[in-house]
């Protein structure tokens, strides 16, 4: 802070760059990481980016029963869901740290 209460505009900046870069660092290496989600003791996997987008879905033999098909549609729907659920938390550890600091800066949404 400057004398009269003013913040130092240079230095805000400066950590606003730098927040900016650590936030591009953060998404690059969730586009990168790929998380399972699983259901029926992994009978159906689903594979997820970083992102949230889904790269794949597996499903074991054992669970297709033609006569229960409800059942393997709630595997697949628990699956992506744990997946989506583990993206979230990866994405609160990856962006928690940096985006954490933006409530310093006082700035809106953050």
């Amino acid at each position: 802070m400057r004398p009269g209460g003013q913040p130092n505009l240079q230095q805000l900046m400066k950590q606003a760059q730098k927040m900016q870069q650590q936030i591009a660092d953060a998404q690059a290496e969730l586009a990168e990481t790929e998380v399972t989600g699983t259901a029926g003791g992994g009978l159906v996997t689903a594979t997820l980016a970083g992102t949230g987008e889904v790269l794949a879905v597996k499903i074991d033999p054992k669970a297709v029963d033609p006569d229960d098909v409800e059942t393997l549609e709630d595997l697949v729907l628990a699956a992506l869901r744990n997946g989506t659920e583990a993206v979230r938390a990866l994405t609160e550890e990856k962006m928690g740290p940096v985006s954490g600091g933006m409530g310093g800066l006082g700035l809106p949404g953050f």
